[in-house]
């Protein structure tokens, strides 16, 4: 499988490059991540252990800012916050560095709209490899362009945070992503600054993106469908590990408006965002928060009513499933060469 992906990863940026579509810049702006990351990798030996912590401890944190922030927060506005627990989700989802809220919250809105389209700006149809990483090295498809100007980012400009960021992209998040963890490691105990530079901050920083990445690839094409089975978006449980409890995707896509984006909670299903939103909303800095146990309960029964009636449907390739009255695929096979 793995030689499977990388022979047709070269194909396809063979393709693209051949048809003028290669982004340089971004590519450009990998290649060094991915050797920051490197650099991390061999200096781990040199580093102190507060270093090694503070880079394990940062991974949460800027999970929780994707996550809790420009996810659940302010792409789907699941739930509403305080300016104080804005900024700090702000500051968390600036050391990630994974683009600003405001693009980010765009690029997941029109994703929903038009999940497995060729408007779909990481459309799994056309592969692992454009879902992951690819679609960020090739120019966006026409669709995805014109798709995203048919919606409304309104409420995301008039938030002063999500400006703030914004005006100071990408030095904000440069800075707060590289060099605030080495001068932290530095000044604190004493740690080499470009050794902390690398690993807590090249290192954990390409990890968390590949984490974060998994959830259009890996969450789109690998699991069990129990909430939807018209749609790709899956069930996966390693997902939901390492993008702290984001791999819960049937559910997610079925009910993309739940601040939980699972059924259950942390003692059911790793969900460690969850707990993180619950826990603000216990100290009052966080409230609205949005579910779908009721619309999944209403859904359930009606199921079992078809399912005893003999009713099927067809899955999202094409198979039938007794399941009940699920909407309609809603996709369409991308007419571009696939990543796998």
């Amino acid at each position: 499988m793995v030689f499977q992906l990388a022979r047709d990863a070269v194909s396809a940026l063979v393709y693209h490059y051949k048809e003028g579509n290669l982004n340089w810049p971004m590519i450009i702006y990998l290649v060094l991540a991915h050797l920051a990351a490197y650099m991390g990798l061999v200096s781990i030996p040199s580093c102190k252990w507060q270093t090694l912590l503070e880079a394990f401890i940062l991974w949460p944190i800027t999970g929780l800012g994707i996550t809790a922030g420009v996810h659940r927060l302010w792409a789907h506005r699941s739930y509403t916050a305080t300016l104080p627990y804005r900024i700090l989700l702000m500051l968390f989802n600036s050391i990630a560095n994974q683009g600003s809220i405001y693009h980010w919250s765009r690029d997941h809105r029109v994703h929903h709209k038009y999940s497995e389209t060729d408007a779909d700006p990481h459309n799994a149809t056309r592969g692992f490899f454009f879902a992951h990483m690819g679609w960020l090295i090739v120019k966006k498809h026409p669709k995805v362009v014109e798709g995203g100007k048919q919606l409304d980012f309104s409420d995301l400009a008039a938030d002063p945070v999500v400006r703030f960021q914004r005006d100071w992209d990408p030095w904000f998040a440069q800075f707060m992503c590289f060099v605030m963890p080495a001068l932290v490691a530095r000044y604190f105990w004493g740690e080499a600054f470009w050794n902390a530079f690398w690993v807590a901050g090249g290192l954990r920083y390409c990890l968390v993106l590949h984490f974060t990445w998994m959830v259009n690839s890996a969450a789109h094409l690998y699991g069990d469908h129990p909430y939807d089975p018209t749609i790709w978006p899956a069930e996966n449980p390693l997902v939901s590990v390492v993008a702290i409890g984001e791999g819960w995707h049937n559910w997610h896509h079925r009910y993309p408006y739940d601040y939980a984006a699972s059924e259950f909670g942390i003692s059911r299903q790793f969900n460690p965002t969850k707990a993180f939103i619950d826990f603000f909303a216990a100290i009052g800095m966080v409230s609205n928060r949005k579910r779908a146990t009721g619309a999944w309960a209403k859904l359930r029964e009606s199921r079992a009513k078809d399912e005893a009636n003999g009713k099927s449907i067809k899955d999202f390739r094409g198979r039938g499933v007794v399941q009940g009255t699920a909407q309609p695929p809603g996709w369409e096979q991308s007419a571009h060469p696939k990543y796998n």
